[in-house]
């Protein structure tokens, strides 16, 4: 085991157990709000809480399961599909948000978040918000490091070589990967400049939904402008793991938010729950969220084309 070995276990085994109290928290919501000892969220029926705390139960025990697999032995002979999918997701969950998710834990959370669009109910205890903060920062820095760990020491010739190696465009690439990804990234970064077009509940908007807009618009760009560049093979010279982790980054933040995001804005489009509601217009959003989504997945299956070739897409 050489050194990178070493703290690529350290950072899967830190990752795992950062995100460990997050999933207590969430299972004790569940089970309180059925037993009637905890309120529900605002905005939800004890049903639609009750599913929503067991998809991220769901969510949170899977991203333990992939950071132990990416240090252990037998996760060295998981399939590899399923695995960095899930490691795909896991990434493009957290580790675009990071530097948000710092300052955040660092400075506390405003209180002016938007109804409807928080993970965390008002009524948390602080000691319950550091340890949601805690378990998504940690689990971000394991992911970061442990996972291009476990890459290398699975596929190492995964990221060898420079974007012009390839000889140039493969014509099965879809040209709207890049495109659409770009137009849904440029609308979220005119509503974090303070663009108002599309914009139904003005007075929704906070200082963090301008920012978590222009985050997730600058990594939608940041994975179109990836994707463009590995299939042109341009610029040549450039290694091929700089665009391959960009693009990995960027189509993960994509498919990631725009999934999760997606079916709480057509619960509240059909709900419409008097307590709870998002800045956008809902049906503008789900446009967005649905192209994200699609962009998203593309451009990995783009960027692992171009690496990889046909016969192994």
């Amino acid at each position: 085991m050489d050194r990178w070995d070493r703290v690529g276990r350290v950072a899967a085994y830190g990752a795992a157990l950062a995100l460990t109290p997050y999933l207590l928290i969430k299972v004790s919501w569940v089970v309180g709000s059925l037993l009637g000892l905890l309120p529900v969220g605002a905005g939800f029926g004890e049903a639609e809480w009750v599913v929503l705390n067991s998809a991220t139960i769901g969510m949170a025990g899977t991203g333990i399961a992939v950071a132990l697999a990416l240090t252990r032995p037998w996760g060295m002979r998981l399939p590899g599909t399923p695995l960095v999918f899930c490691a795909w997701v896991g990434t493009g969950f957290l580790v675009p948000v990071l530097p948000y998710a710092v300052l955040d834990a660092l400075l506390g959370p405003a209180d002016d978040t938007p109804k409807g669009g928080s993970d965390a109910d008002p009524s948390m205890p602080a000691w319950e918000a550091a340890l949601v903060q805690i378990g998504f920062v940690g689990m971000a820095l394991g992911l970061a490091v442990a996972l291009p760990v476990y890459l290398r020491r699975r596929w190492p010739d995964a990221f060898a070589g420079r974007l012009g190696d390839g000889g140039g465009t493969s014509p099965r690439v879809p040209p709207w990967t890049a495109v659409v990804g770009a137009a849904v990234g440029l609308v979220w970064l005119y509503w974090a400049i303070g663009g108002t077009v599309g914009v139904a509940h003005r007075g929704e908007r906070n200082p963090s939904w301008r920012v978590l807009s222009g985050v997730f618009g600058f990594w939608a760009l940041v994975a179109s402008a990836a994707v463009w560049a590995a299939v042109r093979g341009r610029p040549a010279r450039v290694p091929r793991w700089g665009p391959l982790v960009l693009g990995w980054l960027g189509s993960g933040s994509l498919f990631a938010w725009s999934g999760w995001k997606l079916p709480l804005t057509l619960y509240l489009a059909v709900a419409r729950p008097a307590d709870a509601a998002l800045p956008e217009n809902l049906a503008l959003a789900a446009v967005l969220h649905l192209a994200a989504v699609a962009a998203g997945a593309a451009t990995l299956r783009a960027l692992l084309r171009t690496r990889w070739g046909s016969t192994h897409a």
